[in-house]
């Protein structure tokens, strides 16, 4: 057969195989959801306007929070944060021995490499980090520490996914028992989270928002900072939003569909291009399992080079950049 029509008989043959999943998965989740057990909405087509409003209403877009200016004059923000959730002890059933040693490699040796970069070029940065991560690898606190630019935020215990937990007493414990454990460890509360897996459960803002945190990091609705609405009303609660395409891990993740880094730090320069222009945010997202390898560091150092190469941008923590734009929340761009 020609290569031209073996690639288009594949094609085909993996069409075939979607639909036939997509259709069996539909039916599966008829049957799981169209009876509306108890706690579960009806299947989705037969939903009323007040229960597409109500399902929505959660967490939501709420007021721009873009300042009119940036400290000193600058055209942008930016944030450089690392997801330091290289043990990820919640994801499936628990670490195996091969995915604990890829992970650990972010804890001894991503991560040292990274902030190297990172004290090279002067540059603080925002490592979001699962207690889990911080048990198995306590040195780690003490090396992000050293330079005081830096800030630890939460990522969750044990890298749960608060969908599966979905318990808003449980979802309050484990968030006040990270809190307990940074604060022993860093003196400190942290001042704000990034869910892991970037997932939200019915209650997980009603359990922030009682939590004292000042800033979330998980979040999609904009391309800028923004207070979080839910059920109609705003929550105090500064979002300061992620987005996959500015997330190492599905271009280089243990699946991952790019093994160019330099594709992958295109992206993200022409994404800060468009920010800078816009005079908004750019939220940059990285973990050290992924990133922390020699030929990415080399584009990751290409693209910090980059971005101090124009003027005016401010770079922060994610906590100072949260703390700047809630004072200044009556003066938008």
């Amino acid at each position: 057969m020609k290569p031209h029509l073996q690639t288009t008989a594949r094609m085909l043959a993996f069409a075939a195989l979607v639909v036939a999943a997509s259709q069996t998965g539909s039916t599966q989740g008829q049957g799981q959801r169209g009876r509306g057990g108890q706690g579960q909405p009806p299947s989705t087509p037969t939903w009323s306007e007040p229960q597409i409003r109500e399902a929505m209403s959660i967490a939501r877009v709420g007021r721009r929070l873009t300042p009119k200016a940036w400290p000193n004059g600058a055209k942008v923000a930016v944030n450089i944060g690392y997801d330091v959730d290289n043990m990820g002890v919640g994801r499936g059933g628990g670490p195996l021995p091969g995915a604990a040693s890829s992970g650990e490699y972010g804890a001894v040796d991503g991560l040292p490499r990274i902030l190297s970069l990172l004290d090279r070029h002067q540059l603080p940065a925002s490592f979001f980090m699962p207690v889990s991560s911080a048990i198995l690898n306590p040195e780690m606190i003490e090396m992000i520490k050293k330079s005081g630019r830096h800030e630890i935020a939460l990522h969750g215990w044990v890298h749960e996914n608060q969908n599966q937990v979905n318990n808003p007493e449980e979802e309050a414990r484990l968030i006040t028992q990270s809190l307990d454990y940074f604060q022993k460890v860093l003196g400190k509360r942290p001042a704000g989270t990034r869910a892991p897996a970037w997932n939200f459960s019915l209650n997980t803002v009603e359990v922030l928002r009682k939590s004292g945190l000042i800033y979330d990091s998980s979040m999609m609705g904009l391309d800028e900072p923004y207070e979080i609405e839910s059920k109609g009303q705003p929550t105090g609660l500064v979002e300061l939003p992620v987005e996959w395409i500015l997330d190492d891990a599905p271009y280089f993740g243990a699946n991952g569909a790019l093994p160019v880094p330099e594709l992958m730090f295109k992206v993200y320069r022409d994404e800060f291009d468009v920010a800078y222009k816009e005079g908004t945010l750019c939220m940059l997202t990285f973990h050290p399992h992924v990133s922390g390898h020699r030929s990415r560091v080399v584009q990751m150092e290409k693209l910090f080079e980059y971005i101090k190469s124009k003027p005016g941008v401010w770079f922060a923590t994610a906590e100072d950049i949260a703390k700047y734009v809630k004072q200044n929340a009556g003066k938008t761009h």
